[in-house]
């Protein structure tokens, strides 16, 4: 009984002394794609992706009531850095619903307004307190249709901060300068000096905080996003509908101070590799705790290991063997590269091998992808050009009755009759050429099923392609891509333009495995290569991806996102159409980007790829 009434209790003091509306909450991750577009809608920087912000001790005064409830020691604050634009991860703040959805958007508008607005002072608070003045100026100024409901929110947000009357002097002093400059945004240049020691005022929750977090400082330094996995992927998540975000903080990486090896014994080499810091793929399943621990940490330490692998063991881990790998074509193609936080493109800065299958024997169709290779050869078969009768020709076989009645109606009334008096049968031809291009990265080993990993559906999703179009006798191109730094872009030639579709690339599909990493941006510069070099009215470059671009070098997050669009962006000026079929479900917050808001689309369930692959082709050339 006692454990009730102190659970009740607890309940009770908590929600009475924060003065929240839980009834009325708004949460992220309902408006999270609604705030994204909106923001990059009123200009916002299109590379910046939504995501929830951290919670921070803020020192503010406190009441009573939250010191005995414990409660109101930190909040979340909407702030922006190098790759994010941070919003609180749910507001209650209102006892309206719509209240609360508007703050969503005005914190979106406020930072497509904010975009650019550097501080320059050593006071963070007083640079906040200028810079988010500034900001709402040149938000209202901008767009006049959201200063009605800026203005609602002010109205129902003063009420809700500490009243000037109650603090001590020169808090009260700083409090009406907040006000004001809420009520009337540019009209107080500074904030009032206050006494050394005095408790920081209390969080704006319609501004954002501009103070960038050590974070974001070494992401802008080393272009890696913490929050990526080394496949590229999304960080694994043990709950979909329930993501939080720590502070994080720079730390160095632990020295050893004994060897990692007092002795080697050959037949230990197997059991050396399990204490190695490499990144590779396992098996095991993750711990049910770590998502709670995570959440009770008030900072995360992050650090990056610069050893290399072969200084502590002199084996190549990641590249196989010359004997074993497959074989290379050429040289080498050096291409450029964008990089984005010096704004060039970095000529020759990428070397792309060109490879062929060392082990691909012939092999027919699989049994199990029979029956739908059939369904989707009748369905495409409708698509071949077939003859038909082109009306009102100036010559032809027969005679247009329409046109020649028409023709005499004009002559009777003393009009210039038409020429164009006869029907004519032609053939027309479909001038249409297709690259497809697969992501073969190490991410494509996970298991979509019991059944399947995502390189079998990407397998799968290439015969049956290959098949449907056999069907059209449209004229396409295959090929697969992994990478291990910009030295080693693997570029996999499947099926040439100039290949029949027949077992011998039937093998050559059926030999693909997972390579390394998504060096997304120059394995389009090369596909787009071969596609612009067809001679067809409408070339379409096919993308199947499993995630974001990556690296191990600095071809994460941010950096890589930008190269990949300005690899885009050149394709489409070749008179290229690339459109990207992803199955991963974080792709609607980056693939607008890259792509356009109609140049991609994602597939929930991985296993329909295979048969929905076609689909998407017979969209694009109809």
């Amino acid at each position: 009984m006692e454990e009730v009434v102190g659970k009740l209790w607890h309940r009770w003091v908590t929600r009475t002394a924060l003065g929240n509306h839980p009834e009325a909450v708004v949460k992220l991750k309902e408006i999270e794609r609604t705030a994204g577009v909106f923001f990059r809608a009123l200009g916002g920087d299109p590379g910046l992706r939504v995501a929830a912000a951290t919670e921070d001790e803020h020192g503010a005064r406190r009441s009573l009531l939250k010191r005995i409830a414990g409660a109101g020691e930190r909040a979340a604050r909407a702030r922006m850095d190098a790759s994010t634009l941070r919003l609180p991860p749910e507001i209650d703040a209102f006892p309206e619903r719509s209240l609360n959805r508007d703050l969503y958007l005005w914190l979106a508008a406020l930072a497509a307004a904010h975009d650019g607005i550097e501080a320059d002072g050593p006071d963070a608070a007083d640079n906040d307190f200028r810079c988010n003045q500034f900001a709402t100026c040149a938000a209202l100024h901008a767009w006049p249709g959201i200063e009605s409901r800026y203005r609602r929110l002010v109205a129902a947000y003063l009420p809700t901060r500490p009243r000037p009357e109650k603090l001590p002097a020169a808090e009260a002093e700083r409090e009406r300068a907040i006000r004001q400059a809420l009520e009337a945004p540019g009209t107080v240049r500074a904030l009032p000096p206050v006494p050394a020691g005095t408790p920081p005022a209390q969080p704006v929750l319609l501004w954002l905080t501009g103070s960038l977090s050590g974070t974001a400082a070494s992401r802008r330094n080393t272009g890696a996003d913490p929050e990526q996995t080394a496949d590229g992927g999304p960080p694994p998540s043990f709950d979909e509908n329930e993501r939080h975000a720590h502070r994080a903080e720079q730390v160095d990486m632990p020295q050893e101070k004994n060897g990692l090896l007092i002795f080697f014994r050959a037949e230990s080499l197997l059991a050396v590799a399990e204490f190695l810091r490499v990144n590779r793929p396992t098996d095991d399943e993750p711990d049910p705790n770590a998502a709670s621990a995570a959440r009770d940490l008030d900072h995360l330490s992050l650090a990056q290991d610069t050893d290399r692998v072969a200084s502590k063991v002199r084996f190549d881990l990641d590249l196989p063997s010359a004997a074993e790998d497959d074989i290379v074509l050429g040289a080498g193609i050096p291409l450029p590269e964008w990089d984005y936080r010096k704004g060039v493109l970095l000529q020759d800065h990428v070397r792309l091998a060109e490879l062929a299958a060392r082990d691909a024997p012939p092999c027919p169709l699989p049994e199990p992808l029979r029956r739908t290779a059939r369904r989707l050869h009748q369905q495409f078969a409708a698509l071949q050009p077939g003859r038909r009768w082109l009306k009102a020709r100036p010559d032809g076989t027969e005679l247009d009755l329409d046109a020649v009645v028409r023709a005499q109606t004009d002559r009777a009334v003393g009009r210039n009759p038409s020429d164009q008096l006869y029907l004519s049968l032609e053939k027309r031809e479909r001038d249409l050429a297709c690259m497809v291009l697969a992501d073969l990265s190490l991410s494509t080993d996970s298991w979509v099923s019991s059944e399947a990993r995502v390189i079998d559906v990407i397998r799968d999703a290439l015969l049956l392609f290959g098949e449907a179009l056999g069907a059209t006798g449209d004229r396409f191109a295959m090929a697969g891509f992994s990478s291990v730094k910009r030295s080693q872009v693997r570029f996999h030639r499947l099926k040439d333009f100039g290949d029949r579709f027949d077992d011998r690339i039937r093998g050559r599909i059926s030999a693909i495995k997972p390579g390394y990493y998504t060096r997304l941006g120059a394995a389009i510069r090369r596909a787009s290569q071969l596609l612009a070099a067809e001679q067809a009215a409408r070339r379409i470059l096919l993308i199947l991806s499993d995630g974001k671009p990556n690296d191990l070098d600095l071809y994460e997050g941010r950096y890589g996102i930008e190269d990949t669009r300005i690899a885009v962006g050149e394709a489409r000026k070749q008179g290229l159409v690339p459109f990207c079929v992803t199955i991963d479900r974080e792709g609607a917050g980056y693939l607008p980007h890259l792509f356009g808001p109609a140049g991609y689309a994602v597939i929930r369930k991985p296993e329909e790829l295979p048969a929905r692959l076609p689909l998407f082709y017979a969209q694009l050339t109809r």
